[in-house]
Formats: C-alpha cells, sequence, structure tokens
C-alpha cells in the first residue's frame, strides 16, 4: 500500500488505541510535508530532521488530543512543527549565548564556519527565514496553514479552533507584516552588502 492509498481517516481511531503500525502509517504519510515545512523554518536539513522526530514525537505522545481536520491531523502537525521549531531556536540561542561567555580554548581550526556560511548563502531563503522567525505565532500559524501549505481558510479555522473570519483578518495581517519584514530584512541585507 503506497502513502496515496492510505486512508488517512479510517486509521485514526486505530492510530488512538495505541497502535504503532497504524502510527507507523501516519508517519510515511505525513512525514515529508512535515519536513518541508521544517526545512522552511529552520537553518539546516538536520535542524529540520530534528523538528520532524519531534513532532511526531509528540503526536504519539499526544495522540488521542491531536486535531482532525476533514479526517486529517496534517494541519495540527504542521502547527506542533512551529511551536517545535521555535523552541529549538530560544535553545540554539541559550546555548550559543552560554558558549559566548565562556572563555575560548585554542583548538585546532574547524571547517563548519564555511560549510555554515556556504549553506546560509541562499540570500531569498535566510531573508525569508529571518522574517518568519520574526512574525507573532498567530501570523506564523496562518500563513503556514493557508499559504504555504495551501489549506483552505476553513481548514485553518479548524485546526486553529477559530472562527472563519478571524482566520480572514489575520491571513490579511499576516501577509502585509511578513511583506514589511521581507522589505526590511533585504534593505538591511544591500546595505550590509554596501559595507563590504
Amino acid at each position: 500500500m503506497t502513502t496515496e492509498d492510505t486512508d488517512e481517516p479510517a486509521l485514526l481511531p486505530t492510530t488512538r488505541r495505541d497502535d504503532p503500525e497504524a502510527f507507523g502509517e501516519l508517519f510515511d504519510l505525513h512525514r515529508d510535508r512535515v519536513f518541508r515545512h521544517a526545512l522552511r523554518l529552520t537553518r539546516s536539513v538536520h535542524d529540520a530532521e530534528d523538528v520532524t522526530g519531534m513532532v511526531f514525537l509528540e503526536a504519539w505522545r499526544r495522540r488521542e488530543s491531536m486535531r482532525e481536520v476533514d479526517g486529517s491531523v496534517i494541519g495540527w502537525l504542521l502547527v506542533t512543527a512551529n511551536n517545535v521549531s521555535r523552541n529549538l531556536a530560544r535553545s540554539s540561542r541559550r546555548y550559543a549565548h552560554v558558549l559566548s561567555i565562556l572563555p575560548a580554548q585554542a583548538n585546532t581550526p574547524d571547517h563548519s564556519d564555511a560549510v555554515d556560511d556556504r549553506l546560509d548563502s541562499d540570500e531569498q531563503r535566510n531573508a525569508l527565514r529571518t522574517a518568519l522567525s520574526r512574525l507573532p505565532r498567530r501570523d506564523l500559524d496562518v500563513l503556514s496553514l493557508c499559504v504555504i501549505e495551501e489549506l483552505s481558510t476553513a481548514e485553518a479555522a479548524a485546526v486553529l479552533g477559530v472562527a472563519l473570519g478571524t482566520v480572514k483578518s489575520r491571513l490579511s495581517r499576516a501577509k502585509a507584516r511578513l511583506a514589511a519584514l521581507l522589505g526590511e530584512t533585504t534593505r538591511l541585507a544591500a546595505t550590509e552588502g554596501d559595507l563590504r
């Protein structure tokens, strides 16, 4: 059976009754989409893999309370990916801060900075990631569901547990905020480029 043949509405009750095989099918059905979404929100493939793993760990842990919309939990998984990626970013910042206050030790040169620079050289991706990280949680959730993952506003409203009109107004404001942040990030990058 391929993932296209998987009947998610029939799979969910079995998954909720602690069936690891059914959960494995649910994982196979949604892992690629969750990974692609996590990759948009994180700095590396490795971070996106970590986020994806944590999302499905949380899904297993909370399998009885996953919110289902039109027979699917993909919206719930995507919003969980938003939350997990924000937690990972916070944890990374705290870790970097702790490292910055420790005394420097003389070690052999590490080539990881060059690799990071090469991976981070995609200016558009960096600008989008930066802008998305600066959005309020509500804006990120509604943009993730409606724009990036192309769920309908009705589906997003059901996933988020709010009225349809609320999703529409949040989506309009979120698009405007994202456009402003992208413009701000692009101007800042151009200014930094001029200074080099």
